[in-house]
């Protein structure tokens, strides 16, 4: 049928011009309307005729096809906290890409990367793969948030009065009168703050930030993802430091990456020759929070680009002048220190891409001012010479005496730092800092981590010396390290959970597995420490949950 029709459209032109020879120009007109008729007629076939071999070609779409298809469905995004679901639309992180041979990216392939491969890898670190993709799927099986479901992570704290807090929010007339960062709009909205300015808004007497804080996860996707906008060198200390600048007035601390994660200290370096690593940062950071500790500023592990993000951005001509290309076709600088700043101890990216951490900035010392304390147990940093503590088994009882540890809570804040020091083995822990706002009552800021995580195959009990010459701890850090303890908690576990959720985690693990069953091991030598104590003495625990016993519920007893 549709042949016949398409014969007779096709010869109707044709008659039409017979016809026309035989007949009169009166009816040229008639003429005229049949042939655009047979031209309308044309086209509505040839409309019909492609519909109908379009639907011929659709693809059936039973389940046994064999055609490849591609799953359109979203990954979930990475989160530091139970509570990141409340961020902000514009702080959520990118939908997961496809590309599976940028999830396999290693360090060892960083080197063939291209520069423009950069910004791919960026937005990559930024979703959850590995680990952290399984414990978010997971869901009530991760002994992560087992572990922040507990009570002992949950006690409510005291109630903060307005001298509790750091920094104020200005008022209209403050607003008025500000003169520093005159292009920035204050407004009376917290919300509106970037997270760097919302971090500093949210340290208290007792802490550095409140881990429920859906902050926290903005700020450390703030500090791996924001574009960079200056690197300069920051003074002070033996080995390179930049600080970098962000929009917004924000910055970071940067420590970059000198040598492979898995490479252990060798056991003939002393401790203040060993070199500082970024891993270790990071790493430090999740630990101080996994012990409940909250006193280390958020650090969260990025990968940059050399030339782009710090060679082309530098106004600091000490490091500028420092770049030069490796026999190897690595692009290095090394910058001004006072040890390992040299052609001999080059800072290099794969040829351009390099591992940094970067840690959240304290407020500016003109707002916040800061006190540094020596350490009563600082190390000679002498390669002939013992320190005091080292040659007297009861210094202790002078530390005693001495304010400020003659009284309030200053003696079992030092003992939290020097469990975490062990934990990590740390030995370079000569200093530390309070805010001077907050007097002798608040809390140690446990700064500058980059020499831990060096030996896993050897612990330093001497970092133990506070606990073990005091014999004294707080009853909330016995608790949880009792918890940690436990299998359904364990520490190597949870810390492995934690790390996963770092953009660096993709490369390769942020610690090793032997660095990992360490942590179980010298959590067992300070909890054996604790119960020595406990034969010995009676006095060891210092009882800061005797509010909380009801919420406890007695399950653990000290």
């Amino acid at each position: 049928m549709l042949h016949k029709v398409l014969t007779v459209l096709l010869f109707f032109p044709l008659f039409l011009s017979m016809v026309r020879r035989n007949r009169g120009p009166s009816t040229r007109s008639i003429y005229l309307g049949l042939a655009c008729l047979s031209l309308a007629l044309h086209l509505l076939l040839a409309v019909f005729c492609l519909s109908v071999l379009q639907t011929t070609c659709v693809l059936p779409t039973s389940s046994s096809s064999s055609i490849p298809r591609t799953d359109s469905r979203h990954n979930e995004s990475v989160s530091h906290t139970a509570s990141s679901s409340t961020a902000s639309s514009s702080d959520k992180l990118p939908e997961r890409t496809q590309n599976k041979e940028h999830r396999r990216l290693t360090a060892n392939t960083l080197h063939h990367e291209a520069d423009d491969t950069l910004r791919e890898v960026t937005e990559k670190a930024k979703e959850p793969t590995g680990a952290a993709k399984t414990i978010q799927k997971v869901k009530g099986e991760s002994k992560l948030e087992a572990l922040f479901e507990h009570p002992l992570y949950n006690l409510p704290g005291p109630e903060l009065q307005p001298d509790d807090w750091l920094l104020r929010l200005k008022n209209d007339e403050d607003i008025k009168d500000a003169e520093s960062y005159d292009d920035m709009d204050w407004t009376s909205d917290v919300e509106t703050y970037p997270p760097w300015l919302r971090f500093h808004l949210g340290i208290s007497r007792w802490e550095l930030y409140n881990r429920k804080d859906p902050n926290l996860a903005q700020l450390t996707h703030y500090l791996a993802t924001q574009r960079i906008l200056g690197a300069v060198q920051k003074t002070g200390g033996t080995q390179l430091k930049l600080l970098i600048s962000f929009p917004n007035h924000g910055q970071a601390l940067l420590k970059p990456m000198k040598q492979s994660r898995d490479t252990e200290t060798d056991v003939n370096l002393f401790y203040f020759s060993d070199f500082e690593r970024h891993n270790a940062e990071i790493s430090a950071f999740h630990l101080d929070r996994l012990l409940g500790f909250n006193r280390i500023p958020p650090v969260v592990g990025r990968l940059m680009n050399v030339t782009a993000d710090i060679r082309e951005k530098t106004t600091d001509h000490k490091v500028s002048r420092t770049f030069f290309t490796s026999p190897a076709g690595n692009v290095c600088f090394y910058g001004q220190c006072e040890y390992y700043c040299s052609t001999e101890h080059p800072v290099c990216g794969r040829p351009h891409l390099l591992e940094v951490s970067l840690a959240a900035i304290l407020p500016d010392l003109s707002l916040a001012p800061r006190r540094s304390w020596r350490s009563p147990w600082r190390r000679s940093y002498s390669r002939t010479k013992l320190a005091q503590w080292e040659k007297n088994p009861n210094y202790c009882d002078s530390v005693k005496q001495t304010p400020p540890y003659s009284q309030g809570t200053r003696l079992v804040d030092l003992i939290d730092m020097a469990v975490l020091d062990f934990l990590m083995s740390n030995m370079d822990r000569h200093h530390y800092e309070t805010f001077e706002k907050f007097g002798n009552e608040t809390f140690l800021l446990h700064l500058d981590n980059g020499r831990a995580f060096g030996r896993h195959s050897q612990d330093e009990p001497s970092i133990l010396a506070p606990l073990q010459q005091c014999c004294r701890i707080r009853r909330s850090t016995l608790l949880r390290l009792r918890l940690l303890a436990l299998p359904d908690f364990r520490l190597s576990d949870v810390m492995r959970e934690s790390l996963a959720q770092d953009p660096l985690a993709d490369a390769a693990p942020l610690l090793s597995e032997a660095h990992l069953s360490a942590l179980d091991r010298r959590l067992a030598a300070v909890l054996q420490v604790v119960h020595t104590c406990q034969e010995k003495h009676t006095d060891v625990i210092h009882d800061d949950l005797d509010r909380y016993d009801q919420d406890i519920g007695g399950k653990f007893n000290s």
